[in-house]
């Protein structure tokens, strides 16, 4: 069965995390039951190699293995969305392997080269599509200082089909919607804290880490804001934003530590975060992590 991809992205796209084992090697295996959990939920997209996976900690040969595992995973349940970054030949090399496993479509992160010039970042993008064979392409911008008119050239190039807005300034990407052709697909990239607000100027879905613990609450936040329904989104974002602000802590160094963590204490052991993220949660931290499982009887 085919997937219609512009309705999945419009969805949450559930960022997985990467399981490591006690060796510190990537399990993917471990993922099995998080999967299964999330798209019986009802988790549109699922995405691998994303900040959430620590995609920046993963060798380019582990990030390839994460692909192909998870899109062994998830069959043809959900159409997968594939990370895709770093220098351009690590870039290349994983967009064809993403290509080659069999994804629905890649998400080229944002280079973070200290050094990185909008135009030269169209030829980044159209290198990795060329080397993808063509595969849809999902813009992830974490840095709205290019400026609309570099945000319009990069949705000009064949192939992308939208953009995970990933900044907290609603006002930029309502301006970005207006300058970009009306078929490019606005995604909330800044989970579900930030879905009203960047709903309520165009965007259409979320990111989601937490639906590695709980996505059917993530499912409820987006079937509220789907219907117009503010006031219930915000009430079930209230009921979870503990969570978000535990990861948001030690300059976001806890993003990904805050979901391995309950994880670990929901029985899903995926092992620690990676240097330079932070490990483990502080006492307080911790804390403040097992009132929120237990509070909402995750736990």
């Amino acid at each position: 069965m085919a997937h219609d991809l512009n309705k999945a992205l419009t969805g949450i796209s559930g960022i997985l995390v990467t399981p490591y084992g006690p060796d510190g090697d990537i399990a993917p295996q471990k993922l099995e039951p998080i999967i299964d959990r999330a798209l019986a939920a009802g988790v549109h997209i699922p995405v691998v190699n994303g900040n959430t996976g620590e995609f920046y900690a993963l060798t380019t040969n582990e990030a390839c293995t994460m692909v192909r595992e998870v899109v062994q995973m998830v069959g043809k349940r959900a159409p997968v969305l594939a990370g895709i970054g770093r220098g351009i030949r690590d870039a290349c090399k994983l967009a064809e392997v993403t290509a080659d496993a069999g994804a629905d479509a890649l998400m080229i992160h944002q280079p973070p080269d200290p050094f990185v010039s909008p135009r030269g970042t169209v030829d980044y993008v159209k290198a990795v599509s060329s080397a993808s064979g063509g595969l849809p392409i999902m813009l992830y911008l974490r840095n709205d200082l290019i400026g609309t008119d570099n945000i319009r050239r990069l949705c000009d190039i064949e192939g992308v089909k939208g953009v995970k807005w990933a900044t907290p300034n609603p006002l930029k990407l309502a301006s970005a919607i207006a300058a970009c052709d009306p078929s490019i697909v606005w995604v909330g990239g800044l989970a579900e804290v930030w879905a009203p607000p960047l709903y309520a100027v165009g965007a259409r879905g979320f990111t989601s880490g937490l639906i590695n613990v709980w996505p059917e609450r993530s499912m409820a936040i987006h079937a509220a804001l789907e219907a117009g329904k503010f006031d219930e989104a915000n009430a079930l974002i209230a009921d979870m934003k503990i969570f978000e602000d535990v990861r948001a802590e030690e300059l976001n160094g806890t993003n990904v530590t805050g979901v391995k963590a309950a994880l670990l204490a929901l029985g899903n052991d995926c092992g620690p975060t990676r240097p330079p993220s932070a490990w483990p949660l502080t006492e307080s931290q911790q804390s403040s992590l097992e009132a929120f499982l237990k509070n909402n009887g995750l736990k």
